[in-house]
């Protein structure tokens, strides 16, 4: 089985909105805790990630 890959977005806010784009899903705003230094998207499964977390590995 062939699992799609997870859309990573770069962000600079820790509060994000996601909609799925196109009208994938209602939109939701998500919150970005500063332990992990990202968040997925409970619809889409797009997961963003802190500017300044995305070169440490988080």
């Amino acid at each position: 089985m062939n699992k799609v890959p997870k859309e990573v977005k770069e962000v600079t806010a820790s509060r994000v909105a996601c909609d799925g784009g196109a009208g994938g899903h209602p939109r939701v705003w998500l919150q970005i805790s500063g332990e992990l230094g990202w968040v997925e998207c409970p619809y889409c499964d797009c997961k963003f990630v802190l500017k300044n977390n995305l070169d440490t590995g988080h």
